[in-house]
């Protein structure tokens, strides 16, 4: 009997042979779609001009922030739409100043509200989830305190929001003292049983106290929503694409033992065209995408 994992192995294979022809270096499996961050992109250029761009670049989605108010939002969306860049995910922004594990409630009650903001948002771009830094360990939170304060908020505050516009939440790891091993992470998210809570994966953002493949293996495709890529060293930190200790051969490994099909968003630094150019073909390089 031919098992999964020979199967994904031979359609690697095949798609090497039928991209022989490309620079690509990476051995491809599953689709992993390249994304832009909006913020990576020359903000001198109006909403359509920078989408333009990105798309003229070879990045045909995007992952945005959470912006202030609903005119801005249309905005994005109008110049998305009129460059043919599709939003496929929306970062909230209140979860670091306003962590929703915080003991003080008027705390919470903003960061809910962000999320709000975002879940409604992602609803208007069509996009398929936000991402949500679940809690932050810090003087006036434990981590068993972090788990149950976010957890609860999660279930009784952002889930029915979520629900409403059918959007997916999904939770990052992050250096904020949390969710620190897989099997935290994956039991955190399969406590709440429910479709609308998974994962959003950063390969960067876990080097300094993990291996990605691991983690990637260890959540697995049903969970995995979203990725995203940076690069790190433990000497240097943070990195251009490929200039770092990822193991990007394995990291591809992973995704394609998974069956991980969906966005892979860059998440650095912005530039101009040739910089942008270069993210692209790096991306192509590493994970054949």
């Amino acid at each position: 009997m031919i098992s999964r994992r020979d199967l994904l192995g031979a359609a690697a294979v095949a798609s090497a042979a039928a991209c022989a022809a490309t620079e690509s270096t990476a051995k491809s499996a599953a689709k992993i779609e390249p994304s832009v961050l909006i913020s990576m992109l020359p903000k001198d250029l109006s909403f359509e001009q920078r989408f333009r761009l990105a798309v003229d670049v070879g990045f045909h989605l995007m992952e945005v922030r959470t912006v202030e108010t609903d005119a801005e939002a249309q905005q994005i969306k109008d110049g998305a739409d009129a460059a043919g860049l599709r939003i496929h995910s929306v970062m909230n922004q209140a979860h670091w100043r306003n962590p929703i594990s915080s003991p003080d409630p008027a705390v919470v009650d903003q960061s809910v509200a962000g999320m709000e903001a975002s879940l409604r948002q992602a609803e208007l771009y069509g996009a398929e989830t936000v991402l949500l830094v679940p809690a932050v360990v810090q003087q006036d939170t434990t981590y068993e305190q972090a788990w149950e304060r976010s957890q609860h908020v999660i279930r009784e505050r952002i889930l029915p929001v979520a629900e409403q516009t059918g959007v997916v939440v999904a939770l990052e790891e992050v250096w904020n003292k949390f969710l620190l091993t897989p099997r935290d992470f994956v039991q955190y998210i399969d406590e709440f049983n429910h479709p609308l809570i998974k994962a959003y994966f950063d390969v960067g953002n876990l080097v300094h106290y993990g291996v990605p493949e691991h983690w990637i293996e260890a959540i697995g495709g049903k969970r995995m929503a979203k990725v995203h890529l940076k690069d790190y060293s433990r000497k240097d930190g943070f990195t251009p694409l490929g200039e770092g200790t990822v193991d990007w051969e394995a990291v591809r490994a992973a995704f394609d033992s998974i069956g991980y099909e969906g966005a892979a968003t860059v998440e650095l630094p912005g530039g101009d065209r040739e910089y942008l150019a270069d993210v692209r073909d790096r991306v192509r390089n590493l994970l054949g995408a």
